[in-house]
């Protein structure tokens, strides 16, 4: 006992003992690069709110006044004003458009700020050095709420990724650190960035360090990521308050005997996410051959997805008997999830829901398709986990039409296939099994929710949603003659 005594005495000397602090290099990179985590983390709070208040008045001043469209929207984002008889409609349409040729235009000053976010913060990290231009946060949010503030199929966690990169890498260079250090701020940024947005703190620290490769996670900038995406929760939550993104009216149930009906939703997601890469390569190598300008490119998929959003939202409208609400297809879709979580009264059930709900994550994949792949600044990351969602809610559907006795839930099988399709998409299993029950408030359906997923991940070993992701840092990792490595990084050897 008297040792152990000893040992704790002799740790409070050093961790308390300024002299020798100052005297150790490695105690002093680490304090320094907390400190500095946690500087990161509280920056992109404070861009992460203004972000989403810039998207939010966007939305307002041209979907929902002009349009005079009132959004489904998830219980934890801003409610929408109910829809005025003064608004124009078929504007629904045009507005896409004109909004990302604003942004396009915008996006001439930093042209790594074109696309979802993701793949840009994941070359920079391979292959830049963790260098990022201090223009590209400001340009990404400005071109990101003018997409997503005109009615763009994407998300806000992609472009938040990059910017919270960008201002990791912006307070290293200010700092004049090594690259090393420089690294684990850009981590720290993401993590921040995500946080800020779906407030979910765990969640986006390991997606963070998880997202850089397909296989293996960055072990050493864990805890830079934690601290930094606590800050930026916190941030969030003294503006916004603290609730979950989704609320669920009701607990959702684990049913043992349902177990393979969830492998077969891993499967459907799998199909799912296959179907929503393919188009968005597709539509990215037919702007690049078609020849026209990277700043025009935007605007003609933003009319293309227009016009598809607009046309099914007053199909539906007319068909259920509700106001023009977008569908989902419009913005990041989370509302269509809340209506599924809420059992909303006007959603079809039976084979008219099955059909329902196919359709609606058809016509989300090629919408996500026009905005992101025609190089559109909105994320591909929340359009992933919609598409997930309604398959799995189209699945639910399908089954108890089928068979009605097993008495499936559209809700719980909506919210593992958001896990288990984006996770597997994406390569990032744990954080995605994280980021969702964060994202509900509810750890219930743990259980499928990881067997979803390790279906999914098994059938996208060989393909990614994102194509800057290496396949391991083992493999990636290149070090100099008489280098060391000390965790994840390379150390350059100390001068004699």
């Amino acid at each position: 006992m008297r040792r152990w005594v000893d040992r704790l005495q002799a740790w409070l000397r050093i961790i308390l003992d300024p002299a020798r602090l100052a005297a150790s290099p490695e105690m002093r990179f680490l304090g320094r690069t907390l400190w500095l985590a946690t500087v990161v983390g509280v920056a992109c709070g404070l861009i992460g709110v203004a972000f989403v208040a810039a998207t939010d008045l966007v939305e307002r001043l041209l979907i929902e006044r002009v349009a005079g469209v009132a959004l489904l929207r998830a219980a934890g984002e801003r409610p929408a004003i109910t829809a005025t008889s003064a608004g124009f409609p078929f504007a629904l349409a045009l507005i896409p458009g004109l909004g990302a040729l604003l942004a396009g235009l915008l996006l001439r000053l930093a042209p790594e700020a074109q696309g979802g976010g993701v793949d840009a913060a994941l070359r920079a990290y391979h292959h830049e050095a963790a260098h990022v231009r201090r223009r590209v946060a400001f340009i990404k949010l400005a071109a990101s709420a003018l997409t997503l503030g005109s009615g763009g199929s994407g998300g806000r966690e992609g472009p938040t990724m990059q910017i919270g990169a960008a201002i990791g890498a912006g307070l290293a260079r200010v700092f004049t650190l090594d690259e090393r250090e420089r690294r684990l701020l850009f981590i720290a940024g993401i993590a921040a960035g995500i946080a800020a947005v779906f407030r979910t703190p765990l969640g986006a620290a390991l997606f963070a360090v998880e997202v850089l490769y397909k296989e293996g996670f960055e072990s050493d900038a864990l805890i830079p990521a934690v601290l930094s995406s606590v800050a930026g929760y916190t941030v969030t939550v003294l503006f916004f308050g603290e609730h979950t993104l989704f609320y669920l009216p009701r607990t959702l149930h684990f049913v043992p005997q349902h177990l393979p009906l969830y492998v077969v939703l891993g499967v459907v997601c799998a199909a799912a996410g296959r179907a929503f890469i393919s188009a968005l390569h597709r539509v990215r190598a037919l702007v690049a051959s078609s020849g026209i300008p990277v700043w025009a490119a935007p605007a003609l998929g933003g009319l293309a997805m227009g016009v598809m959003a607009s046309c099914a939202a007053f199909a539906a409208a007319r068909t259920f008997d509700f106001g023009v609400t977008g569908l989902g297809l419009v913005g990041s879709g989370y509302g269509m999830l809340q209506a599924v979580f809420s059992h909303a009264a006007w959603m079809p059930a039976g084979f008219a829901g099955f059909a329902f709900f196919v359709s609606l994550a058809i016509l989300k994949i090629a919408c996500t398709a026009c905005t992101v792949g025609s190089g559109g600044s909105a994320g591909d990351f929340a359009p992933a986990l919609v598409v997930g969602g309604l398959s799995g809610a189209a699945l639910a559907l399908g089954v108890d039409a089928v068979f009605p006795g097993l008495d499936v839930d559209p809700a719980a099988f909506a919210l593992v296939g958001m896990a288990a399709m984006f996770g597997g998409a994406a390569h990032v299993p744990l954080a995605a099994l994280v980021l969702v029950c964060e994202m509900a408030g509810s750890y219930a359906l743990l259980v499928p929710t990881m067997l979803a997923i390790g279906v999914t991940s098994i059938l996208f070993r060989h393909r990614s949603l994102y194509e800057a992701q290496r396949s391991s840092p083992h493999r990636a990792r290149t070090m100099a003659p008489g280098a060391e490595t000390s965790g994840s990084f390379a150390v350059p050897p100390s001068k004699p």
